[in-house]
């Protein structure tokens, strides 16, 4: 059989056409992250429907898998624009609209004025959080130095507004901060989010060879911390990363005191 012909002149072959086709291997983190965001207005629905415990939950499974899924994007050495802005969205949905809304189906609706703003406050904090980090990650300029973030993450702030509830959930009842409280605790979650304060960063933490069968033990105990005592050990991250937030100010404003050497 004869090789095909260009008709626009003798003896020219066709160009072969090329195949844009992907492997289904490296469509994995766009898949997971597609998953975040049914995990995420999934737990909106729950939020509506009065399942708040189940809404928690949906929001912790979306953080699990968003910070998985860049990660893996970076093994796979998939990473691309639009894989980029999914992400983006995904964590503006996750951790900026869900965590308010599921708060406010919880405890705010009778405050239903200032219970919305502080939803509002939170999540406008949240969408400004995510575009000065992706101008950032843009531009390539880090405004600290490297291990820490420039305000509260997203999705740490997605955790820390939901402490009420954990606290809640924890004490059976039992211990229920004021709808009131929770306003401004929400509002100050956002402000967190979008301030300047210096947060530390796991990104940077290396374990030495010495210390890694002590950190999987100590991983293994968190494991079952979490499947036992769910809302008592997410109670317990809060604070341990609330203290983080003011360690990592306090170091800082003592390495801007002391000055280049």
């Amino acid at each position: 059989m004869s090789e095909p012909r260009d008709t626009s002149g003798p003896g020219k072959a066709l160009p072969e056409k090329v195949r844009s086709d992907f492997s289904l291997v490296h469509m994995l983190p766009n898949m997971m992250t597609i998953a975040a965001i049914c995990a995420g207005l999934t737990a909106i629905r729950s939020g509506v429907s009065g399942h708040y415990g189940s809404a928690v939950l949906f929001i912790l499974a979306a953080g699990v898998l968003d910070g998985l899924d860049g990660r893996l994007a970076r093994l796979l050495r998939s990473d691309s624009k639009m894989g980029a802005e999914l992400d983006s969205l995904a964590d503006f949905l996750n951790f900026g609209v869900a965590p308010a809304l599921v708060v406010y189906f919880w405890a705010l609706q009778d405050l239903s004025r200032i219970g919305w703003i502080s939803v509002l406050v939170f999540a406008v904090c949240c969408v400004v959080r995510l575009a000065r980090f992706n101008v950032a990650a843009k531009t390539e300029k880090s405004e600290v130095r490297p291990g820490y973030f420039v305000g509260v993450p997203a999705p740490a702030g997605a955790m820390l507004v939901l402490l009420p509830m954990y606290l809640s959930f924890a004490s059976r009842g039992a211990i229920l901060v004021p709808d009131l409280v929770i306003c401004f605790y929400m509002g100050l979650v956002g402000l967190l989010m979008i301030s300047r304060i210096p947060t530390w960063s796991l990104k940077r933490v290396r374990i030495s060879r010495e210390n890694v069968k002590y950190f999987l033990v100590g991983f293994a105990f968190f494991g079952a911390a979490i499947l036992s005592y769910a809302w008592i050990t997410l109670v317990v991250l809060c604070l341990v990363y609330a203290g983080t937030i003011a360690w990592s100010l306090l170091n800082w404003k003592r390495a801007d005191r002391a000055g280049p050497r």
